[in-house]
């Protein structure tokens, strides 16, 4: 064995799994249906990664909705709630994703994190006192059987204990190191069971060890895996780890009895220091991630051997840096690409082809795959703008700084707008529905012209101002019915962005997104928002916002350059973005809503390196787009499920007017932190949860405010959804937003009541 990975994308090369998923959710199809769907790509998969040659595959890297729910469920990690609704297996599993609300009760999901530094998202484990932990699944074993019974021997993959661990919630009384015991024994019994069937390998995956270690951690780590590995059942033992590096564990790893030790050789800075200085046990293999799992360029060959070469063991197997889950499936699918284009690019099912052809370099039988590799990249890529990159080397300190202070632009604000306490507003996108969604397509098809396409869109407009007004929001939005998708969008309207039909990646259970490719130098050579902005507002005597993606989210949601530092391209991008703000401004726009949903998400995994290797430049990104404009222009942004709270100063620091964030699923707990670090920006933590289904009654609503009032001053609340509303259906967009509205006026009326 001299090639694996460590997963594969699992929704479907033209997304085939997120349609069936949801027709089930809409019960156009069964429960069996959809298990033929799920194991159609899964053949589809093995197929794929065998045909392209590589030695070892992996399975149970598959997943209805999300790996981590997958591993609780299989070891009875599911909350009484979800218990109590009395519903068959699989909808009791979806019930965690996102909610239920029907005959057999009313429960909201489990909470939704960023998994790691990515941008898909993870259901959060939760442990009670009561939870009991064993092995009561057979997902792992059903599609390890599956793919042998196709001919094919794979390396079953789990989320392993530690991580699990790391990564749970703890509801009551008890902590991590409570449950070691219980899942030590369950874990076991896995490893017996996969044994029994004829497996080889087990791939546990380990990725919290790339973030910083106590020393109670790598006691926790060791005090499970020392007995885990005491008996492994004849299995061979994968830790997969990834993200980063291991620095403070690797001396642990490879004293432990693993057979295999998965190393990131990307995103791990110290990696390839602490093979080569400590060396690498003779008696275990090294499963080297040398082929970048999260961008989409392809690998230069000459800078991947002489890493290769630096290995200090011949016992390698070559892999990615991470599971292909966060790349498209394949360049096969992007007919509409010049082949000057396509031929730089690499997704997944051609990242399978270079791991092959590195194996077959080193084993000397790939001189013509190495010579145009080289050829490719002999060449320069595309022009550099001279231009911009004067300009992002003349920006200057006094232009990351918004004068007044906040202080002095809140009192300003206050008498400019007016507004009432505990202003109502929305995050900014409404309903994607069919019909938007059609409208689209037709015009991109030319089956209608773009005046047709523009007057739709403003049609839609029109009713979605007529409907916030009608039901009493204080603050509008237009709605976004131009826009596919809040970074897309946008890099459509910039040069330096490459776009693509099919590219297709998983955000977070059927949710898909199309990251554009930053190709070149970003700027910006026309207005992007302004006429939908200024036509909404024409329609109202109320703010509307404008509504912009920042830069930070834009590099973060895209596939960025290599060539490059991200600070130097997101400079660019905040430079692009600064124009597009001060051309709102100028035509009438007060109050601008710039979206930073991703700041957190590429955030280093080690504390050491958050200030000084992202921090530093992405808050100062942030300011450079709004340093300009006016007192009396009021800056909001936004953030989408992330864990703030140990960053809040940095997002203080940001100097925004108003930040709106998630919190519903986290239970309004960040607000503790805000209250704790007297953070100055106004804020709007989500009242409801949009990626769930359910519609909060006015009552729950009015109880969400009064806990956020509990925590956060009067003056300081704003009331909204906790991100935007396009992925939801119009039916229960209405419904929550009319009780939203109503919660808020109820609270005002409680409020004056009580002399507040």
């Amino acid at each position: 064995m001299t090639t694996t990975i460590i997963g594969y994308p699992r929704i479907g090369s033209h997304r085939e799994l997120k349609f069936a998923v949801q027709k089930y959710f809409k019960h156009e199809i069964t429960a069996d249906e959809l298990a033929q769907t799920a194991a159609e790509l899964r053949q589809q998969n093995w197929q794929t990664v065998s045909a392209a040659g590589i030695d070892q595959l992996t399975s149970n890297d598959f997943s209805y909705y999300d790996i981590t729910l997958d591993t609780a469920t299989l070891f009875n990690i599911v909350p009484k709630r979800y218990k109590d609704l009395n519903l068959s297996t699989l909808d009791e599993y979806f019930a965690q994703a996102r909610g239920y609300q029907g005959d057999n009760g009313d429960v909201t999901a489990l909470s939704m994190k960023k998994w790691f530094n990515t941008n898909y998202h993870y259901l959060v484990p939760e442990f009670d006192d009561d939870t009991d932990v064993k092995l009561v699944g057979t997902k792992i074993f059903d599609e390890y059987k599956e793919a042998k019974a196709q001919g094919y021997a794979t390396r079953p993959a789990l989320v392993g204990p530690y991580t699990l661990l790391q990564l749970g919630q703890y509801n009551g009384s008890k902590q991590a190191r409570d449950y070691a015991a219980d899942l030590i024994k369950a874990y076991d019994a896995v490893l017996s069971q996969l044994a029994d069937l004829g497996a080889e390998w087990i791939q546990l995956d380990e990725p919290a060890l790339v973030k910083d270690q106590t020393e109670a951690d790598l006691e926790l780590f060791t005090d499970i895996y020392k007995p885990l590995l005491s008996n492994k059942h004849g299995l061979k033992v994968l830790a997969q780890t990834y993200f980063g590096d291991v620095r403070d564990s690797y001396d642990l790893l490879t004293s432990l009895d693993f057979d295999g030790l998965g190393l990131d050789f990307l995103e791990g800075a110290e990696t390839l220091d602490l093979v080569t200085s400590k060396g690498f046990p003779a008696d275990k293999t090294l499963f080297a991630g040398v082929i970048n799992g999260k961008n989409i360029w392809k690998a230069n060959y000459d800078e991947k051997l002489a890493l290769i070469k630096q290995l200090p063991t011949d016992n390698v197997v070559l892999t990615t840096s991470c599971s292909l889950l966060h790349v498209p499936y394949t360049v096969e699918n992007e007919d509409k690409l010049a082949d000057k284009y396509i031929k730089y690019l690499a997704f997944a099912k051609e990242k399978l082809t270079e791991l092959k052809d590195l194996d077959n370099i080193l084993a000397g039988n790939g001189a013509d795959a190495l010579a145009a590799n080289q050829a490719l990249f002999a060449k320069p890529r595309y022009k550099e703008n001279q231009a911009i990159i004067d300009q992002v080397a003349a920006l200057k300190e006094s232009d990351f700084h918004r004068e007044p202070s906040f202080e002095e632009r809140a009192a300003i604000q206050k008498k400019e707008f007016n507004l009432p306490e505990l202003p109502t507003t929305t995050i900014g996108s409404f309903p994607q529905t069919r019909e938007v969604r059609r409208n689209r397509a037709k015009y991109k098809r030319g089956e209608i012209t773009k005046e047709q396409y523009d007057q739709f869109n403003r049609d839609q407009i029109k009713a979605c101002v007529e409907f916030q007004e009608k039901i009493g929001i204080d603050v509008l939005v237009h709605g976004e019915y131009e826009r596919n998708d809040m970074v897309e969008y946008f890099g459509e309207k910039l040069d330096g962005f490459l776009f693509t039909q099919n590219a297709w990646v998983q955000s977070y259970g059927t949710r898909c997104v199309k990251p554009p490719i930053i190709w070149g130098d970003v700027s910006r050579n026309a207005p992007i928002t302004v006429a939908e902005s200024v036509y909404a507002q024409s329609l109202t005597d109320k703010p509307m916002k404008g509504m912009l993606t920042g830069p930070v989210t834009i590099l973060n949601w895209s596939f960025p350059r290599e060539d490059i530092s991200k600070k130097e391209t997101t400079l660019q991008i905040a430079l692009a973005i600064q124009e597009e703000v001060l051309d709102l401004e100028k035509n009438g726009i007060k109050i601008i809503q710039i979206d930073e949903a991703a700041l957190r998400e590429k955030l280093p995994l080690r504390k050491s390196d958050w200030y000084n290797r992202y921090l530093d430049w992405a808050i100062p990104a942030f300011r450079l787009v709004g340093s300009k404009v006016q007192a009396t222009t009021q800056i909001h942004t936004h953030m989408c499920y992330s864990e703030f709270g140990d960053i809040i100063d940095a997002i203080d620091d940001m100097d925004a007017d108003v930040i709106s964030f998630e919190a519903s699923r986290a239970d309004l707990t960040l607000l503790d932190t805000l209250q704790e670090d007297h953070f100055k920006t106004h804020v709007g933590p989500g009242v409801y949860d949009i990626h769930s289904p359910r519609i909060p009654s006015e009552a729950e609503v009015a109880g969400t405010i009064h806990k956020i009032l509990k925590k956060v001053p009067l003056d300081n609340v704003w009331i909204n959804p906790d991100c935007g509303l396009k992925t939801r259906g119009t039916t229960e967009t209405t419904a929550s937003l009319e009780n939203v509205v109503a919660a808020t006026h109820q609270v005002r009326q409680e409020l004056a009541h009580e002399g507040r």
